[in-house]
């Protein structure tokens, strides 16, 4: 074969990898198909996840279905205290899917996380590159958090937070943080990232001897949690979607969901980020 021959032929990805790329699974779900034989290539069943094919020519089938392309979905959610970030929990604790228990919506995941005891705005798609885009440390969004602390953070404290902090073997740092207000005992503090690590917040403050007591995500990027009520969700816009992007364009053609009256009834138009005080619901200074 020619090398002109050789570099014309479609790229191959792993099984796996195109069962999440179309939008019904995730990559590890998708593993769990294909080793419990339920996955077809061209009529054979598969049962290695990094077989490769070809996305759009090899005939794909999950329980003798053809897997065909899910409608992009991309939805906001004001994630509540309490609730797990996972699809399911090996401790049975309540996940945030049980918000979307009644919705008729295809497999989402999140883009990026929010540990248990922490709140505000989640999103949630089966775009994989468009999720990818807004984790990535170097491309990806800000995210913007209001952090409740013990005690009244310093100066010194606020610039340790900005050169970094050492913990477990990795840097933590913030991007900006600034003091919302404080009182005898706390202090409301807003602090964005440009990349979260696990605990990230919680680990910097309390390495400085500023355990947090509350987090809430306001913003990732532009798209600001606004007055979404906590445990409600909502789908977003094509602007939003777009902005969202690496290069803040759109993608051509763009499907997204469509939900019923009864469903988008109660939905609040989300802005460009406005710094709301998640005790008051008020701007700080208003």
């Amino acid at each position: 074969m020619s090398n002109a021959s050789a570099g014309t032929r479609p790229p191959r990805h792993g099984l796996a990898r195109v069962l999440s790329k179309l939008g019904l699974c995730s990559r590890s779900q998708g593993q769990s198909w294909v080793r419990a034989g339920r996955v077809r290539v061209n009529g054979k069943v598969v049962l290695d996840p990094e077989f490769p094919v070809v996305q759009g020519r090899d005939r794909i089938s999950v329980d003798e279905q053809a897997a065909s392309q899910e409608a992009r979905v991309y939805i906001a959610l004001n994630k509540p205290r309490g609730l797990v970030v996972s699809a399911s929990d090996e401790q049975g604790r309540a996940t945030v899917y049980s918000l979307l228990q009644d919705a008729d919506l295809p497999w989402l995941g999140p883009v990026g996380r929010l540990d248990k005891a922490s709140e505000g705005l989640l999103l949630l798609t089966n775009d994989t590159a468009w999720a990818a885009g807004i984790t990535n440390p170097v491309s990806g969004k800000e995210k913007t958090y209001h952090v409740q602390v013990r005690g009244t953070p310093t100066d010194e404290v606020c610039q340790a937070v900005l050169r970094g902090i050492e913990d477990g073997g990795e840097m933590l740092a913030a991007r900006r943080v600034s003091l919302l207000r404080q009182g005898p005992r706390h202090a409301w503090l807003e602090v964005v990232l440009d990349e979260g690590r696990n605990r990230h917040i919680r680990r910097m403050f309390g390495a400085l001897g500023h355990d947090v007591v509350r987090l809430v995500r306001v913003a990732i990027g532009d798209l600001a949690l606004g007055t979404l009520a906590k445990g409600a969700w909502r789908p977003l816009s094509p602007d939003e979607i777009a902005a969202l992007r690496p290069d803040g364009k759109f993608r051509i053609p763009l499907v997204t969901y469509c939900a019923s009256a009864a469903h988008r009834a109660d939905w609040p138009t989300v802005q460009t980020v406005r710094r709301i005080d998640p005790i008051n619901g008020k701007e700080p200074g208003s």
